[in-house]
């Protein structure tokens, strides 16, 4: 399956699940889309229920199927709670840093952030999205890119940050300080779903 590249808002509708992780999909019509969207009762099977998981996960962090299979199969050979662990590497992903870190408003824009060469890891140029951070990694921007307007816009728009990660923000520069913990991540994921999915 490839990557998802329509409508953010109809696929948040679709799953009653904020994409964004700010609300506003779902807040102006919290029912799914279609002309009958808010009259659909359907009675989903674990099945179903396992898969639609999967797929809220896989849309927030925008990975395409290949991707996050591969991501779960690195969890799953790590020890400890397989779940959390598969949290954390995608939580550790370079795009998603550099959105929480406030740099891009949104994951698809700190993904191309990164693929245009905009980003540093400990002040060499990674031009990898999913490369996997480490706790004590640097991340900052070239100085060239410092000054870029869409960077601007979104650092005035911040209101907080993970507590796993900081930010001077006159130097501009972030750090990864360490893995997520369960407590702050999304609490709308059923993670377990997803793991007996992969594992049924």
């Amino acid at each position: 399956m490839s990557k998802y590249t329509d409508p953010v808002y109809k696929k948040a509708r679709r799953y009653n699940f904020s994409i964004s992780e700010t609300g506003k999909e779902l807040a102006r019509k919290p029912y799914p889309p279609g002309i009958h969207g808010n009259k659909r009762l359907k009675k989903v099977s674990d099945y179903g229920l396992q898969l639609n998981e999967k797929q809220k996960l896989r849309f927030l962090y925008g990975l395409n199927e290949r991707q996050f299979r591969k991501t779960f199969e690195e969890a799953s050979r790590r020890k400890g709670i397989t779940g959390d662990i598969f949290f954390q590497l995608l939580e550790s992903r370079l795009d998603n840093l550099v959105y929480r870190l406030g740099l891009s408003r949104t994951r698809l824009g700190a993904r191309q952030l990164v693929n245009h060469g905009h980003v540093l890891v400990n002040e060499k140029k990674v031009n990898i999205p999913s490369y996997t951070c480490k706790p004590g990694d640097v991340i900052s921007l070239r100085e060239k890119s410092q000054d870029h307007h869409a960077v601007k816009d979104s650092l005035a728009t911040v209101v907080a940050r993970p507590a796993y990660i900081s930010f001077d923000d006159k130097k501009m520069i972030g750090t990864y300080i360490r893995l997520p913990e369960r407590s702050e991540l999304n609490p709308d994921i059923n993670e377990s779903l997803i793991v007996e999915f992969y594992n049924r």
